[in-house]
């Protein structure tokens, strides 16, 4: 089976060839740019799987997985991913691509990935889709604020009284008016209304 991995750092490129060549039946090809790699589909192509590195030189997002798809067409291409989060991962399943594979994944994953793809599915680790966000806590004023009081702050933001906060987040009404005050303090705000329009203004809800 012909496979395309494309790749601008050379140890993830030899990994892989490492663990797929000793599947015995890949005859591998390999490039560090998407340059290079659409050269290589359109003179060497099609191939069986084409794997591209997301932010290798010369590649522009989804626009050029969606090029080296046409490129490729009728067989499959799929992005692989150090750094790319599980949108970009479900912007490119949406738009036709064969999978999306994180480098964290371990060797016997990526080979059975490669397979599964090779067999005409559509792959995404299970682990990686359903992750949840990681809460951007680079906000400043959110860093002022504990898990707690910043989930109190979003329901003051959605004009919720202390009794609905309470309901929604499993706590007596007394705890979340403690944390109102806490909050209004470390946000240097003058009640809870006050609180909820610089939380809205920094846009943090």
């Amino acid at each position: 089976m012909k496979v395309l991995v494309a790749d601008d750092h050379e140890l993830v490129r030899d990994m892989l060839a490492a663990f797929l060549e000793r599947e015995g039946d890949f005859d591998l090809t390999t490039c560090s740019d998407y340059g290079s790699a659409a050269e290589a589909i359109r003179g060497q192509g099609p191939f069986d799987l084409v794997l591209l590195d997301y932010q290798m030189p010369g590649m522009r997002g989804l626009d050029s997985l969606a090029e080296a798809m046409s490129l490729n067409a009728p067989l499959p291409v799929a992005l692989m991913s150090g750094t790319a989060d599980k949108r970009i991962a479900e912007c490119a399943l949406k738009a036709g691509a064969a999978g999306f594979v994180p480098k964290s994944m371990p060797a016997r994953s990526l080979v059975h990935a490669v397979r599964f793809m090779l067999a005409g599915e559509q792959y995404a680790p299970i682990a990686f889709m359903t992750a949840p966000e990681v809460e951007d806590a680079a906000h400043p004023l959110a860093q002022k604020l504990s898990p707690r009081e910043l989930e109190v702050l979003e329901g003051l933001c959605n004009g919720q009284a202390n009794k609905e906060i309470a309901r929604d987040l499993g706590l007596a009404e007394v705890t979340v008016k403690l944390h109102v005050r806490t909050l209004g303090r470390k946000l240097g705000a003058r009640n809870r209304t006050h609180a909820a329009m610089i939380a809205k203004e920094a846009g943090m809800f």
